[in-house]
């Protein structure tokens, strides 16, 4: 292995490395509006989509008799109180 060694100190690169900085690239109107309607475009096919219209009628079917149920059950309630009612009258 061949070594030498001396007092030289070395030299600093000639190529300066903050010459000038690159330019910053822009982004143009078309490209920003067509970024734009990409991304709107994405956030509406992602939209929940509205139920159809054979489900819509089911869940107003399911709602017209559990309505129908909790008024039957109520009137079933009411008629027990005053039969309740009626009879602790007569025991009276």
């Amino acid at each position: 292995m061949n070594t030498t060694l001396t007092n030289e100190t070395r030299h600093e690169p000639s190529v300066h490395l903050a010459q000038h900085p690159k330019p910053v690239r822009r982004v143009g109107l078309a490209d920003r509006a067509a970024l734009h309607l990409g991304v709107a475009l994405i956030k509406w096919g992602r939209r929940p989509s509205p139920a159809p219209a054979y489900e819509r009628r089911a869940n107003r079917l399911e709602r017209a008799l559990s309505r129908q149920a909790r008024d039957a059950r109520i009137s079933a309630d009411m008629q027990k109180a005053a039969l309740n009612y009626a009879l602790l009258n007569r025991l009276r």
